[in-house]
């Protein structure tokens, strides 16, 4: 999922140095990532994330994202979380990893893996209180409360609030991976809602963005998504370079298998 971090495709403050334009440490990292290689990208940080809270917090973020992606791994996650958290953060720092602890909640009660929904309101709560109005982390907790408001609670309209705040932030900031997220989730809600044209061209600046970035795990669920707005054969074809993507990354998301053909 986004990052507390933002990805900037142009313009904008300097990247930190862990996302792509930064010292060649942070530039492996996002490739490692952006390929489905969790573990090697959370292993490079490890030198730094042992005293420094920023690494320690992202090496956490790394290891949630993949189990949401794989399902697996969850021990490795919390043990990455408890690290994060034994060092001595600042309010900002303590809310960016209740964010993470909140997403993991979520994560696991989504993926039917062990139902902590109430753990993750409860930490999704403590990080709005932690993280000022104008934190650079508001955005992808507001993202977060939405997918709670929507699969959890069943609330698509406060989800869409939410998500639609956490979007103009985003674009605000040039924050092109979490764009990328509010993009697909808000077109997902306007497919529901019958808006195909709307729903279209959300799912389609998702996709952008995420090869613009070079997200490559999440462009397959992006073709999948934008796949649902179109008729065939288009949905067909997009479907196909889904399953190839799929296939070339050794079956990551793991939650996409029953979207797609068993051949392509």
């Amino acid at each position: 999922m986004a990052a507390p971090h933002p990805v900037r495709t142009a313009g904008g403050d300097p990247p930190p140095v862990w996302q792509p334009g930064g010292a060649p440490t942070g530039t492996a990292v996002w490739r490692l990532r952006s390929r489905g290689c969790w573990e090697d990208a959370a292993a490079l940080l490890d030198p730094l994330a042992a005293t420094q809270p920023p690494a320690a917090l992202l090496r956490a973020e790394l290891l949630v994202e993949r189990c949401m992606f794989t399902s697996e791994g969850w021990g490795r996650a919390e043990e990455a979380l408890r690290a994060a958290e034994s060092l001595s953060l600042d309010d900002e720092e303590r809310g960016a990893a209740a964010c993470e602890r909140g997403y993991l909640a979520y994560a696991s009660t989504l993926l039917r893996v062990r139902d902590r929904a109430d753990e993750a309101r409860a930490a999704l709560g403590r990080a709005a209180a932690l993280l000022a109005p104008d934190s650079p982390g508001r955005a992808l907790l507001d993202f977060r409360r939405g997918l709670m408001a929507q699969h959890i609670g069943g609330n698509p309209q406060a989800a869409e609030a939410a998500y639609r705040r956490a979007h103009n932030t985003a674009l605000a900031r040039e924050d092109a991976l979490l764009g990328s997220y509010t993009w697909r989730h808000l077109a997902a809600l306007a497919l529901d809602a019958g808006d195909v044209q709307e729903a279209r061209h959300g799912f389609a600046e998702s996709l952008r963005l995420r090869e613009e970035t070079g997200f490559l795990v999440g462009i397959a669920p992006a073709l999948v998504a934008l796949a649902e707005a179109h008729p065939e054969p288009e949905a067909g074809r997009l479907r196909a370079e889904a399953t190839r993507l799929y296939r070339l990354l050794g079956g990551v998301p793991r939650w996409l298998a029953g979207q797609l053909p068993a051949t392509a």
